[in-house]
């Protein structure tokens, strides 16, 4: 059906929390594929530009991640303000698959619960 293959279009503001940038952040993420691995476009707004990035993550990862309590584009949104949390929005990759933000940030599995849970 249609429904099945909406886009899922994600904003909420973000609070970065690196020492250069403070200023809310916009973070629009649309799944573009519902095929095995998800696919997502995702931009981020703030600070006087915005990035681009192209985003993957398995269906398995999502739901080792998400426990499939949360849609995935909306645990791509909480990766990326897990990621601005810690560097700014130009340092994160312009193309990754989901399961790589735990090679540079161990705590990543971790630490995600807590941003999906907060609205």
């Amino acid at each position: 059906t249609s429904a099945e293959h909406a886009l899922a279009d994600v904003m909420r503001p973000c609070r970065a929390s690196n020492k250069q940038s403070r200023s809310a952040m916009q973070i629009n993420v649309i799944q573009t594929s519902d095929a095995d691995p998800f696919k997502f476009d995702v931009r981020v707004h703030g600070d006087g530009g915005q990035t681009q990035h192209h985003v993957t993550m398995g269906r398995n990862k999502w739901r080792e991640l998400s426990g499939e309590k949360h849609a995935p584009a909306r645990c791509v949104e909480a990766a990326f303000r897990f990621l601005l949390d810690r560097e700014g929005k130009e340092s994160i990759l312009s193309t990754f698959d989901i399961t790589i933000i735990s090679r540079y940030f161990p705590e990543f599995e971790n630490e995600l619960p807590k941003y999906l849970e907060r609205g």
